[in-house]
C-alpha cells in the first residue's frame, strides 16, 4: 500500500510537534545584573530621559540574553528592578512606567508596537526574546488609570505596580504578574487587591511566577505548587544578603527543596548593599549558583534542570516528636537573631546530642565536628513566633550556627566567615507546619551540593563531612496561618519597625 507525499508530511509533523512539545529537559539561565542607577530619583525626568536610561540597562541586558541563547538557553531571568533601578517615589517613577496588557490580547510587540500605546519597553523585550528564540523574564513597571471616585484608587488617579513579564520565543506577551508583597520603601508602588496567580505552560514544563518578599508569603508563592502544581519558579529579585539565614542563595536553594520544584533566582548585583546571589535550583540540589562581593561586574548563570522534577513527602515532626525531651540539659542563653530572640545551647563538646525547646518546638540534633577550637562557639537554637520587623510572619527555626565571637551574647550576629568543619550533623524539629526549607551554608556564604539531604521523617542529615567551614544548619519553617495573630502588639511592632529604620535606613529601600 503506497502512503501520499501528504500524509507522510502530515504524520511527520504531528510527530516532531509531540516531540518539541514535551521536552524531558531545558537549559535555564539567570543573569545578575549591574543595574545601572539613575544620578537623581528625587526630581521626576523626562520620559526621553527615563527611556534612555532603561535602554542603557536593555543593552546590557541585550548582551547576556544573546549569550544564553547561544548557549542553548530555553528561558533567562533578569531581576528586579533591572530596568531602571530602585528608590523612587510615585511621581519620579512614574515616566519609567508603560501599560502592560493581559496577555490574553494575543499581542507580539515587536510585531505590532503600538497596538497598547507607546511601548517601547516592551518592544524591545518581545524582540530580543524573538530574535533570540528565548523566553524572556524581566521586571518593569506598569501603570494603570482608575477613577478617583474609587476609595480604591490612589489620590493620583492611577495605579502603579512592581510588574514580571513573560515574553515566549516568538516575542508573546505570555505572563504578566503585579507583586503582591511590597517591601519597606516602596511606596512608589500599590499592590493588587488580592494575589494574582500566575502561571503559563511551554514545551518543557508548567510555570509560576511572584517577586522577592512574595518567597516569604503564603500567597501567590506557596499556592502557585500545591494548587497549580507549576514545576518551575521564575523569581526576579532585588535582595540584600541577611545572615545568618537569608541570604539569597542559601533561603532560595531551601525554598525550592523545601518546595519541590525548580527555581530560577537573578538577582540585582551591588556587593557595595550585600546585593548578589543568584542562582538555578532543582529540588534535591542546587545546580547552579553565583555569589560575588567582590567585583562589580554581571554574572549569567546557565544549567540543565528536569521539566518535570518529582517531589517527596517529608512528615517534619515524625522523627523529632519520637525523641524524649530530656528534662535536664545544658545551660540555655537568649540572644537575637534578625530581631527575634532565640532559645539557645551551646556546643561545648567535639561531638553531642543536644535539646533546646521554644514554645512548641524542640531541636534536637547530632553532631560530630573535625575539631574543637577554642576561638569559635556553635549554639544550637529554637525560635517559635510572630516576627514583627519588616513584614509580619509566623516561623518556626531550629538552627545550628557559628556565634560571631566567643561571647555568646554574640550568637545569631551575622557573620560569613568560620574555620570549623563537621564530620557530620542531623538537625530535626517538632514542627506545627509542612513548610519547611533546609539551609546548609558554608563559610564565605557558599552552598554545600550533594553534601545533605532530608529524610523522609524530616532530619536534614550530612552525607559526608562538609566540605568546608560551617556557618548555619538551619531547618527555617513558616507557620501560615499564624501570620494575623491577634495577640500581636502593635506598640511591639512600632518599637522595631522604629529600631529598624535607624539601623538600615540608608539600605533598606534596595531590599526586596
Amino acid at each position: 500500500m503506497s502512503v501520499s507525499p501528504w500524509l507522510a508530511c502530515a504524520v511527520l509533523s504531528v510527530f516532531c510537534v509531540l516531540q518539541v512539545s514535551s521536552l524531558d529537559t531545558f537549559v535555564a539561565a539567570v543573569y545578575e545584573h549591574a543595574v545601572i542607577l539613575p544620578s537623581d530619583t528625587s526630581l521626576p525626568v523626562s520620559h526621553s530621559e527615563a527611556l534612555a536610561l532603561m535602554n542603557r540597562n536593555l543593552d546590557l541586558l541585550e548582551g547576556a540574553i544573546e549569550s544564553a541563547a547561544k548557549q542553548g538557553a530555553h528561558i533567562i531571568v533578569t531581576p528586579e528592578d533591572g530596568i531602571y533601578g530602585v528608590q523612587f517615589t510615585r511621581d519620579t517613577i512614574y515616566p519609567y512606567l508603560e501599560d502592560i496588557p493581559d496577555p490574553q490580547v494575543n499581542w507580539i510587540p515587536c510585531d505590532n508596537a503600538n497596538r497598547f500605546g507607546y511601548t517601547p519597553v516592551q518592544e524591545r523585550l518581545s524582540c530580543l526574546a524573538k530574535n533570540n528564540s528565548i523566553y524572556v523574564v524581566a521586571n518593569m513597571g506598569d501603570k494603570k488609570p482608575c477613577n478617583t471616585s474609587d476609595p480604591q484608587c490612589p489620590p493620583d488617579g492611577r495605579f502603579q505596580y512592581n510588574t514580571n513579564v513573560v515574553f515566549d520565543s516568538l516575542g508573546k506577551l505570555v505572563a504578566r504578574y503585579h507583586k503582591q508583597n511590597l517591601f519597606m520603601g516602596e511606596e512608589q508602588f500599590n499592590a493588587p487587591t488580592e494575589p494574582e496567580l500566575v502561571t503559563f505552560n511551554t514545551p518543557f514544563g508548567k510555570f509560576g511566577i511572584f517577586t522577592c518578599f512574595d518567597i516569604l508569603f503564603h500567597d501567590p508563592a506557596v499556592t502557585l505548587v500545591t494548587k497549580l502544581q507549576v514545576d518551575t519558579i521564575l523569581f526576579p529579585t532585588a535582595w540584600m544578603d541577611v545572615l545568618p539565614h537569608l541570604a539569597a542563595i542559601e533561603f532560595h536553594s531551601a525554598w525550592a527543596m523545601g518546595m519541590g520544584v525548580n527555581f530560577l533566582a537573578a538577582n540585582i548585583h551591588s556587593p557595595l548593599r550585600r546585593m548578589t546571589g543568584s542562582g538555578i535550583y532543582a529540588p534535591n540540589s542546587p545546580k547552579a549558583f553565583h555569589y560575588d562581593r567582590k567585583t562589580n561586574e554581571g554574572k549569567l548563570v546557565l544549567a540543565k534542570l528536569e521539566s518535570h522534577p518529582g517531589r517527596s513527602v517529608v512528615n517534619w515532626t515524625s522523627y523529632a516528636s519520637s525523641i524524649e525531651v530530656p528534662s535536664t540539659g545544658n545551660e540555655e542563653f537568649q540572644s537575637v537573631v534578625f530581631f527575634d530572640e532565640f532559645t539557645f545551647v551551646e556546643l561545648k563538646g567535639i561531638s553531642g546530642n543536644h535539646t533546646v525547646c521554644q514554645n512548641d518546638l524542640c531541636c534536637h540534633l547530632s553532631y560530630q565536628m573535625s575539631e574543637k577550637r577554642a576561638d569559635e562557639v556553635y549554639a544550637l537554637g529554637a525560635f517559635d513566633g510572630l516576627h514583627t520587623v519588616e513584614g509580619q510572619y509566623h516561623l518556626q527555626i531550629c538552627t545550628l550556627l557559628k556565634c560571631k565571637t566567643t561571647d555568646l551574647r554574640t550568637c545569631g550576629s551575622s557573620v560569613d566567615m568560620a574555620s570549623t568543619r563537621f564530620e557530620m550533623f542531623s538537625l530535626s524539629g517538632t514542627f506545627g507546619t509542612q513548610y519547611v526549607f533546609p539551609e546548609v551554608l558554608l563559610s564565605e556564604v557558599k552552598l554545600a551540593p550533594g553534601e545533605f539531604q532530608v529524610s523522609s521523617d524530616g532530619r536534614l542529615f550530612s552525607l559526608k563531612p562538609t566540605s568546608g567551614p560551617v556557618l548555619t544548619v538551619t531547618l527555617f519553617g513558616r507557620v501560615y496561618e499564624k501570620d494575623w495573630v491577634s495577640g500581636a502588639s502593635s506598640d511591639l511592632i512600632t518599637h522595631w519597625l522604629m529600631v529598624i529604620v535607624m539601623i538600615i535606613t540608608p539600605i533598606v529601600h534596595y531590599l526586596c
